[in-house]
């Protein structure tokens, strides 16, 4: 009648259903000289277990205070100071929003006009003949897998 019980519990114990109670029982079975043959695999596993459980740490943990990093966290709070006056104050200024794109001569504005379209141009066109290929990538691709289809 035992050795079903016991048979039981370690199913139980392998799916992980099992409470503390159940395993301390398995322990003290897996502990004791008389284990079934079939079951003596298992004696070492509940073995270590047993020897783990009893096992103390020894050692000292050597505890180090925290270093404290308050010098360099000051120096590198002035240096993005610094760096934040060095770009507002000596980086050159954009021209303000009214400012920009007005010409007094329509001509001068006219020719401007002419090379930002011809420089938006060539940048469409780049990215049309990028699509001529993705066009031929495409009927390749439907030629392949429409031949696999079949």
């Amino acid at each position: 009648m035992e050795l079903k019980e016991i048979e039981k519990l370690l199913e139980k114990y392998f799916d992980a259903a099992t409470s503390t109670a159940e395993e301390n029982r398995l322990k003290n079975y897996f502990s004791s000289p008389d284990v079934a043959p079939h079951l003596e695999q298992y004696r070492p596993m509940f073995g270590y277990f047993a020897r783990q459980a009893t096992e103390k740490f020894e050692k000292t943990v050597p505890l180090k205070p925290g270093k404290r990093y308050v010098a360099w966290l000051s120096v590198a709070a002035s240096f993005i100071v610094m760096l934040g006056l060095y770009t507002l104050f000596l980086t050159p200024q954009t021209p303000k929003a009214g400012e920009l794109g007005t010409y007094d001569d329509p001509e001068v504005a006219f020719r401007e006009t002419q090379k930002a379209l011809n420089m938006l141009s060539r940048q469409i066109n780049v990215g049309v003949t990028g699509a001529a290929y993705l066009g031929e990538y495409e009927k390749s691709k439907n030629r392949i897998f429409k031949d696999n289809k079949k």
